[in-house]
């Protein structure tokens, strides 16, 4: 009983000791617990916080893309090739139906330098136009063809009203020297020439151009008579095609031309223009005369007096070398300005109320060897010892004859 009781003094003591000892560690224990429970309960809410709002974010994304894709799918299923087809055929449409425009108002104008009776088809023109700003393209279409086929009645009407003066002489054969008027038979019917011819024993032939250098807009013109008077020149006629101020598709590039030239200085224009090299070329030398089917034939010699392409080509080697008015201008009949030689001698002319294939046809009757066609509409001028026709546009190069 002793014993027992003196195990358990024993065992108290020791037992209260160590708790005496473990106090301080418990206390530090619990108050860690009970900060780290506030600060975990506190580390969650934040935590729970940032994960809400990662998941809004996350909502916000998902909805974002979800908008992105519908918007792929939308174009995705629209049908684009379909869309740009509609729309180049809208432009080609446009183009195609300004392009109409454009040629017929030209067509006009050239009409109303043989008429000043064009009011009908003034106003035909205009409604053409209404119907094009409204985007009605076939019937301004179909009102410009309309235009066109009037225009080519008007111009029969004032062909057939054109007679040969009765005191104007039949004669095939071309002057050797001189000017003359003269109606000419031909397989296609009877046409009045006035022409002009130089020997080039006597005459040197020389290209003048009003400006001095290359232009391509806005260039320099003068009148045939100006040229004329400048050189001493005792003839002339037009020169090449060029781009007139009253003609819309000559907007940016008025007054400008082209095709080869080089004129009596010696200075080359449109050297470096190999778009046109293939249209025909004649050359003007001492006591010489030459004629090229492409410019490209011809170098850059600068021994010539002067040298000038245009096209078409009438006759080569005393041959038809064009036989079909291409466009509507060519097959219309007016007043077809012309350079041409038999042997040494030079002619310029102009073949009266013809189209194009017509005048290779007088040139062949007459017996040239070789003809260019030059500009001629509104362009055409004639000049020996005064306007024989004329004066026409103020004009950016022509062809004078200047005694040597």
């Amino acid at each position: 009983m002793l014993n027992l009781i003196v195990k358990i003094k024993f065992r108290k003591p020791v037992i209260k000791f160590r708790f005496d000892r473990h106090v301080p560690i418990i206390i530090v224990l619990i108050i860690l617990g009970i900060a780290g429970g506030y600060y975990f309960q506190s580390h969650t809410e934040s935590l729970k916080r940032s994960i809400n709002s990662l998941y809004q974010e996350r909502d916000k994304n998902y909805k974002d893309l979800a908008n992105i894709k519908s918007e792929l799918d939308s174009l995705k299923n629209e049908d684009q090739l379909l869309k740009n087809k509609s729309l180049q055929e809208e432009i080609k449409s446009i183009e195609k139906t300004y392009d109409q425009a454009v040629s017929s108002y030209e067509l006009l104008l050239d009409l109303k330098v043989k008429t000043n009776k064009t009011d009908d088809l003034d106003k035909l023109f205009a409604k053409s136009l209404d119907f094009l700003s409204t985007r009605n393209y076939s019937s301004a279409s179909s009102s410009l063809a309309s235009l066109n086929a009037k225009i080519k009645e008007e111009d029969k009407k004032i062909s057939s009203t054109f007679s040969i003066p009765q005191n104007i002489p039949q004669n095939n054969t071309p002057p050797q020297t001189g000017y003359s008027r003269q109606q000419v038979k031909t397989d296609s019917g009877e046409f009045m020439v006035s022409i002009a011819a130089a020997d080039l024993g006597s005459t040197k032939v020389i290209v003048d151009t009003a400006s001095d250098s290359n232009c391509t807009d806005n260039c320099p013109v003068l009148p045939l008579s100006t040229y004329v008077s400048r050189n001493n020149a005792y003839a002339g006629i037009n020169g090449s095609y060029f781009c007139p101020t009253a003609y819309p598709s000559c907007a940016g590039k008025t007054n400008s031309y082209d095709l080869l030239a080089m004129n009596y200085k010696k200075t080359y224009f449109n050297s470096d223009n190999n778009v046109y090299s293939n249209n025909p070329a004649v050359i003007f030398g001492d006591s010489y005369i030459r004629f090229v089917g492409s410019a490209s034939q011809w170098g850059r010699d600068t021994g010539p007096n002067g040298v000038l392409s245009n096209y078409p080509l009438l006759l080569s080697g005393g041959n038809i070398t064009f036989s079909g008015d291409s466009d509507a201008k060519q097959s219309n009949k007016g007043g077809r300005s012309f350079v041409a030689n038999k042997g040494n001698t030079v002619y310029i002319g102009v073949v009266h109320s013809a189209t194009v294939a017509e005048s290779a046809k007088v040139m062949k009757a007459m017996g040239m060897e070789n003809a260019l066609n030059l500009d001629d509409g509104g362009s055409t001028a004639l000049w020996f010892g005064g306007y024989k026709i004329g004066p026409g546009r103020d004009l950016p190069n022509v062809i004078l004859f200047v005694k040597k």
